[in-house]
């Protein structure tokens, strides 16, 4: 009597279920990863679309309305029109700063990378290290001394000490990822060309720098973000308004009687913001098309 009605029971639970069962249970186990994506997509996105909305509002609509209410009006561009007028200014000034002190850290720590893994010379791994060691020192301990040393110098005043400690604080990060990188690249390709005759400055100009085009530009990328975002270091050695960088720029940011007025205030960041948002997707591009490149060429 028991077997003949456990029989049919088992034989309904292994048929297999229905497509839109299978569907359904696929789609209930997925639900977790799209609350998580969900939610992580309103952190992100949420700050940048109430900064932009922010960013049409008038001082009136933010000291006596609603943070959530939309502004009355899109087509209200005074903000950015007063923001233009200020940020232009420190947007020259990051310019200025962040253009020589990025190329000078491509330039050097990519010469100094093909030193020290490709070339043959007593004390390398040393020098290595030494610039391993520069990496982990906090940048706050060395402002001070630096001031003093820029005054000293009678460079204060001027854009020469972002641009000096810029290139200083980039190089230890470069050079130890130049030297992995080169640490890919097989030495039998540099022997054959000091073989052909190639000097070692040939070597890096015409072999070395160009097989590390991906990286540089990668590099390039990564620098580039570090030094537009520096607060630190240019709050420290700017002390005039003519010479505020970007980042400067927005943190003090005020009216004429020292107000804060929010509308300007969430134009300029926005305007800071679109720029960057541009170099990076053109940047990232440029990376995206070498790497793919390289893989094609094997």
């Amino acid at each position: 009597m028991t077997l003949t009605t456990s029989r049919p029971a088992r034989a309904a639970t292994s048929a297999p279920a229905p497509r839109n069962t299978r569907d359904w249970r696929r789609t209930v186990r997925r639900l977790p990863g799209y609350a998580c994506v969900a939610l992580l997509l309103i952190i992100v996105v949420y700050p940048l679309i109430w900064l932009f909305l922010g960013s049409f509002k008038t001082q009136d609509e933010f000291l006596n309305g609603s943070t959530t209410a939309l502004p009355e009006s899109f087509t209200n561009f005074d903000n950015y029109t007063q923001a233009w007028s200020s940020v232009a200014t420190y947007l020259q000034n990051s310019l200025l700063t962040v253009v020589p002190a990025l190329a000078l850290i491509i330039v050097l720590g990519t010469a100094a990378g093909f030193a020290l893994e490709v070339l043959v010379w007593k004390g390398r791994q040393t020098t290595l290290l030494l610039f391993l060691a520069g990496i982990m020192i906090p940048g706050q301990m060395i402002l001070l001394p630096l001031f003093t040393v820029y005054f000293n110098l009678h460079l204060t005043g001027t854009l020469w000490p972002l641009i000096i400690t810029y290139t200083a604080t980039g190089l230890p990060l470069t050079v130890f990822m130049m030297a992995t990188y080169f640490r890919a690249i097989p030495k039998s390709v540099f022997e054959a060309a000091t073989m052909d005759g190639a000097s070692i400055i040939r070597s890096f100009v015409s072999i070395g720098f160009p097989m590390m085009r991906n990286s540089v530009l990668t590099i390039a990328l990564v620098q580039f973000f570090f030094l537009w975002n520096d607060l630190l270091i240019a709050l420290t050695f700017t002390t005039d308004d003519a010479q505020r960088t970007v980042q400067v720029g927005l943190l003090n940011f005020t009216g004429q009687f020292g107000v804060v007025e929010y509308g300007p205030t969430f134009a300029a960041i926005c305007i800071n913001v679109l720029l960057i948002l541009a170099i990076y997707i053109f940047l990232n591009q440029r990376v995206m098309r070498g790497l793919a490149a390289g893989a094609v060429k094997g």
